[in-house]
């Protein structure tokens, strides 16, 4: 190797090792930050439960064991936790659903905002990020008045005669849905619009002038150059909506349980700590399994077109 390729080198590492010294603090205050409370909250979960809350610093599996499984208080049989299963399959159904709502009904807005003249996109930015100025309680209690027995809905179309008596949407499973799509399509359509921003339109009138139907452009060029801007979106609103509390709580009532609350309760009324530290926990795995397979299965961000 040559004294100038020898110096080359000794600069490239320099300036590496000068980068991770200069991102030393703060990759230290997020490792601390991040995996400092979930440890707390994995090592509460092979605990015994006080009497009172808080846990006994004693090793017990219960907690675990609890989660998936349940033992009859009467004669000790063990059965599966249904109830927990239940819960566990309407939170993932409820952001699947969410998720896909957030990404119909965002695409189109943010093709529509990347599709404007520059001068006026700010202008419909602006607009969509309007709801994040309000606290989402509030938003969830507007969500609330409006599909509520009394709400505008109702109200209005049994003024128009479409409906007898009104129908029942608040406190359902239904309204959930409603208020996490309202609540989190924001997250959807900034990465979108990020996407399309940079999708070059020449590509979609080439596409028409090869004779390609309007469908056929969205999935064989739209698509798949703004892949990226998909994955990040349906990212950003699995994981919130996986782990809501205030909106299922407010519009489902508290009848229709999802895990956020299932966790709440074992902190709270239920005072076994154990049982609400190994459910985040197996929240938090549940998140990793299913960004990860969403990821690796998603291909590659950005491919190419296809002819």
């Amino acid at each position: 190797m040559t004294d100038v390729a020898k110096a080359g080198e000794t600069r490239r590492r320099n300036d590496i090792r000068d980068r991770w010294l200069l991102s030393a603090p703060a990759l230290t205050l997020i490792a601390i930050a991040g995996t400092g409370p979930l440890l707390i909250v994995l090592i509460y979960s092979f605990l015994a439960p006080g009497s009172y809350g808080d846990v006994k610093w004693e090793f017990s599996p219960n907690g675990w064991f609890n989660v998936f499984l349940s033992r009859d208080i009467f004669d000790n049989t063990v059965s599966l936790a249904d109830a927990h299963y239940t819960i566990f399959w309407r939170t993932l159904r409820l952001a699947l659903a969410t998720t896909v709502l957030c990404l119909l009904l965002g695409f189109p807005l943010a093709y529509f905002i990347a599709s404007r003249p520059p001068g006026s996109r700010s202008i419909w930015l602006f607009l969509i990020t309007i709801p994040f100025w309000t606290n989402m309680l509030i938003r969830t209690f507007a969500i609330a008045e409006v599909i509520r027995n009394e709400g505008i809905i109702n109200s209005l179309l049994m003024r128009l005669g479409l409906l007898v008596a009104p129908v029942q949407m608040l406190f359902t499973d239904f309204a959930t849905l409603v208020g996490m799509t309202y609540v989190h399509l924001p997250l959807m359509v900034l990465p979108l619009y990020a996407s399309l921003e940079k999708l070059d339109f020449r590509l979609v009138e080439a596409g028409y002038d090869l004779y390609a139907s309007r469908f056929g452009v969205l999935l064989r060029i739209i698509v798949p150059l703004t892949r990226p801007g998909i994955i990040a979106g349906s990212i950003l609103v699995f994981v919130p909506a996986l782990s809501s509390y205030v909106i299922p709580l407010v519009l489902g009532g508290g009848k229709n349980l999802m895990i956020g609350n299932l966790i709440e309760l074992q902190f709270g009324q239920g005072r076994n700590w154990p049982l609400g530290a190994a459910l985040s926990v197996t929240l938090v795995l549940v998140v990793m399994i299913a960004v990860i397979f969403y990821m690796r299965n998603a291909g590659e961000p950005g491919g190419r077109a296809h002819g």
